[in-house]
């Protein structure tokens, strides 16, 4: 090997290092999104009334999450998750006077546990996919959308979430990130409106910021 060749090796060598030393400075990180929430609407089993169907409104949604970046080289990194979604208010509308038969509107979260690969993950961009399960939580109004008490019950239960997202530093330890999930929860009570389902998605998609430390 020629000297010309060897010192470009020796240079190559030394910026890899380099990065992977940076990168094993910053193993953890924090963060929050603001987005919507998007649940598609269900049929109502044997309705026979006008607009058998269950309208879910595109709820305000806040996320919170942590991670730790367990193994990291220059192609791609592995880290556990933390993942938590807040949406504070799901509007709801079916049918019409006097059929009521869902409440007015519903909260929910969302807590994941999960694993996510990102790749290249010391460059500015970096596209990543998250798979994990945990629990969600459903608390119903105690109205009915047409007046009148609602008899469904909250409810809680297994939830998986599967994500696609992208990174992007800004400054120093500061990245931004878009991101789309899928929570694949139990569905909501809807004992007067039944949609003969037992599980439902709800999409996050939002934007937000993390800061690596």
């Amino acid at each position: 090997m020629s000297g010309r060749r060897l010192w470009i090796a020796a240079l190559s060598a030394l910026m890899l290092l380099t990065m992977l030393a940076a990168a094993q400075d910053e193993k953890n990180e924090v963060g929050g999104a603001l987005g919507r929430t998007f649940i598609s609407d269900q049929g109502i089993k044997g309705a026979t009334f006008f607009d058998p169907t269950i309208h879910f409104g595109k709820s305000l949604a806040f996320e919170g999450e942590y991670a730790h970046r367990f193994l990291i080289t220059p192609i791609y990194s592995v880290a556990g998750e933390v993942v938590g979604v807040y949406n504070r208010d799901i509007d709801l509308n079916a049918g019409a006077y006097p059929f009521a038969g869902v409440p007015t509107d519903l909260k929910s979260y969302f807590i994941t546990p999960a694993a996510r690969v990102n790749l290249f993950p010391t460059t500015a961009v970096s596209p990543w996919v998250s798979l994990g399960a945990g629990f969600g939580h459903f608390s119903e109004s105690n109205m009915l959308i047409f007046s009148g008490t609602n008899p469904g019950k909250s409810t809680t239960g297994f939830v998986l979430e599967g994500g696609i997202g992208l990174d992007v530093k800004v400054w120093k330890n500061l990245s931004i990130r878009g991101e789309v999930r899928d929570f694949w929860s139990g569905e909501p009570d809807f004992p007067l409106a039944p949609t003969g389902k037992s599980r439902q998605h709800n999409f996050f998609v939002g934007g937000g910021a993390f800061w690596r430390f």
